[in-house]
């Protein structure tokens, strides 16, 4: 009687929804059920709303908690001790008879509102039993004021509450492992459930503009979500506003579905343009300006962009006023201040009361999750930029992989300086934070070495994203006590020095986590984390990831990685095709996206990138890898910059040519500071370069260094 009076009552108060009892049936009847810990309601919500009686494993001194008595006597209880091994093995024996017992692997309730360590203690658990694991997804609770998230998130009286059911699994440890390997192990494949399992049960198949209105109900309109160098705050309601605006007066001066060049910097004005393009199903192609005229040209011709958004301050300030005018030549321009001046108050109040009732008149099926979103291009590091067409659920799923792994926070502070056009700036620095209720600022500039840390020192950033090249010099040029209040800084983009590293580590206490990831990928492949860092790799790949080596001839232990998930691209607008989508398609078939990396994946799944498939010398019939020459000038003279190509080689096939900063390099100091170093791996000639020619987002222009080893 009691626990349907709870049912109804909670149902009430909390619309409380279980989802997949399907699941539950199918698992059998020796079950370990794993749930993550987002409340003190969570075994109330277990034991009242699974379908039959199950028993809790629950720590000892929690047990005899006073407060807890009246719910413990509702259902079974199984005490234990995790740090005593004989409470362990009372357990393995327990579920090796038919029953259903609950335990939280995190052993206590979320202080991020996402999960904590899991503990290897109940993965040992699951796989000596041999019992059937069964997740169980709590949402919702961690905004009730049982939760441990006070001052942390928004917290509300009656939040939705979701129980979901996934489907039964079981652990199958590796054949030799015994003792704390094995132990190691178990806890590690079930930490990986628990990831697939807040990713499987999170919601990204929506529009962008949906998933804004989802973050402003979950934090509050007048949460703080973006800034920029104007120091002018904005709110969820005041973006939502002004997207709207601007959304509205832009649909007469362009059409639905069509690509609409956006020639603009970081700043919220860009963040509202590329949101109001998206409200009416216009697609924002980011057009990478660094290239110049003539890249953004290619570009929009690429993409069949016949309108181009841009601002006269920007092109002032930026120097830009030539550029503009090339494009101006064969594309229409139009500028936002010209736009600005055609919104009247009455267009504002309109757009005001719009945000207020969006909740009732967005159609939230207007716009498929699977229809374009954006537009970004290929660096054009290796030859011509192609357009990369990133679709709603793309971009949505690589955020919830991220979150899966990496816990965010409304508190968090991101300081963006990555360009908006550059898919790292795009997808992470600017859409996860704004998505996701954290507050980001934007910066127009990554190559303002000593004014970024002032910027972090005064915000108070707690986040950035950046690349080496990026890091190395803030590094340098900062104050010790610059960085004091960063929880993470995260490389991509190119290859982690472990100069940078150890600077940061050494200046500042802060681990720099690498990561990876292209553009077609929305862009995040893999990430080291805070419960997950391996130094030298980049990472344990995201979740509900397939991946594939494909063999290369002449490299042992690695392969051509191929990938396959919920954040690869739509496809590809090339120029030979301007505005024709090619569907994604490798070797694997449609859906799968060949990087072209060579990669190496460890016993624990953490990834080592060797190089570009294209940046490999094939030196009398010996594969060496560019990238491995670099590092080995990188470890010899670690204050210089450099980058290794190939050129054509009578002798040999080809032959390693290294440009360097470092002045009076030669190829025999090199050799007699890499001791131990196979001398193929050894360049042919070394020239030296005052800088090596890099690209807006940090990353080496090769094309260019090659033709400056050829012009030497």
């Amino acid at each position: 009687m009691l626990k349907k009076f709870l049912h109804r009552l909670l149902t009430l108060i909390y619309k409380v929804e279980v989802k997949g009892l399907d699941n539950y049936h199918q698992a059998g009847d020796r079950v370990l059920i794993i749930a993550n810990h987002t409340s003190f309601l969570d075994p109330l919500l277990l034991g009242v709303f699974l379908p039959e009686d199950v028993t809790f494993a629950i720590n000892t001194h929690i047990s005899q908690r006073s407060w807890l008595k009246p719910f413990l006597g509702l259902s079974k209880v199984f005490p234990m001790d995790p740090t005593h091994p004989l409470s362990l093995k009372n357990l393995i024996l327990h579920l090796q008879n038919d029953n259903k017992t609950v335990i939280f692997p995190e052993g206590r309730i979320t202080a991020t509102g996402s999960l904590m360590k899991i503990y290897d203690g109940t993965g040992m658990v699951a796989d000596k039993s041999g019992a059937a694991i069964l997740p169980i997804r709590i949402e919702g609770a961690q905004y009730t004021h049982f939760s441990k998230l006070r001052n942390i998130f928004r917290l509300r009286l009656f939040p939705k509450i979701t129980l979901q059911i996934l489907p039964p699994t079981h652990i199958h440890t590796q054949r030799g492992l015994s003792g704390k390997n094995r132990r190691k192990y178990s806890g590690h494949i079930l930490a990986d459930i628990m990831t697939e399992m807040m990713f499987k049960t999170s919601h990204y198949r929506q529009s962008i503009f949906a998933s804004l209105l989802e973050a402003r109900s979950i934090h509050g309109g007048r949460h703080k979500v973006a800034e920029d160098l104007e120091r002018i705050p904005l709110s969820y309601d005041q973006l939502l506003a002004r997207t709207i605006a601007v959304g509205n007066a832009l649909l007469e001066l362009t059409e639905a579905g069509e690509n609409v060049g956006v020639f603009l910097p970081n700043s919220s004005k860009t963040l509202c343009v590329v949101l109001g393009l998206q409200l009416h199903g216009r697609v924002p192609a980011m057009l990478n300006y660094s290239t110049g005229s003539a890249g953004m040209m290619s570009a929009c011709a690429v993409a069949n962009v016949k309108t181009v958004l841009t601002s006269h301050r920007f092109i002032e300030l930026g120097n830009l006023s030539a550029e503009a005018g090339q494009l101006a030549s064969r594309i229409k321009l139009v500028y936002l201040e010209d736009v600005a001046q055609q919104i009247s108050k009455f267009d504002k109040i309109k757009a005001f009361l719009q945000s207020k009732t969006a909740n009732f008149w967005y159609k939230h099926d207007q716009f498929p999750p699977d229809s374009p979103a954006v537009v970004l291009f290929t660096s054009g590091s290796e030859g011509v930029p192609k357009g990369v067409v990133l679709s709603h659920s793309n971009i949505l799923a690589n955020h919830k992989q991220i979150a899966s792994r990496i816990s965010f926070t409304p508190q968090d502070v991101v300081l963006n300086f990555l360009p908006m056009f550059h898919s790292f700036g795009f997808t992470v620095g600017t859409l996860l934070p704004v998505l996701n209720g954290m507050n980001t600022f934007f910066y127009p500039t990554p190559l303002h070495f000593s004014v970024i840390p002032e910027i972090a020192y005064e915000i108070n950033a707690t986040i950035m994203f950046g690349t080496n090249t990026f890091f190395a010099a803030y590094g340098k040029k900062a104050h010790a006590y610059d960085f004091y209040n960063l929880r993470y800084v995260v490389a991509g983009a190119e290859k982690l020095q472990e100069s940078t590293r150890t600077l940061w580590a050494e200046k500042f206490g802060i681990r720099i986590l690498e990561g990876y990831g292209v553009t077609e990928t929305s862009p995040v492949l893999a990430v080291n984390t805070p419960m997950d860092c391996k130094a030298g790799t980049v990472g344990r790949f995201m979740p509900d990831m397939e991946h594939r080596l494909e063999p290369v001839e002449g490299i042992s232990g690695a392969g051509k990685l191929h990938v396959y998930g919920p954040n690869i691209m739509l496809g590809y607008l090339l120029v030979e095709q301007p505005g024709t989508l090619k569907p994604t398609n490798s070797v694997y078939g449609q859906g799968w996206h060949d990087t072209g990396d060579i990669v190496e994946i460890d016993d624990e799944g953490f990834l080592i990138i060797r190089g570009r498939s294209k940046r490999f010398a094939k030196i009398a019939g010996e594969m060496v890898s560019l990238s491995v020459v670099e590092q080995i000038a990188a470890n010899a003279w670690p204050e210089a910059a450099h980058a290794a190509i190939s050129l054509p080689d009578a002798k040999k096939g080809e032959q390693i040519i290294l440009l360097t900063t470092h002045k009076n390099a030669t190829a025999s100091e090199l050799a007699s500071l890499s001791s131990g170093v196979a001398s193929i791996c050894l360049p042919k000639q070394i020239i030296y370069i005052e800088a090596i020619p890099v690209l807006a987002t940090g990353k080496t222009n090769y094309p260019a260094v090659t033709e400056l080893a050829k012009s030497r």
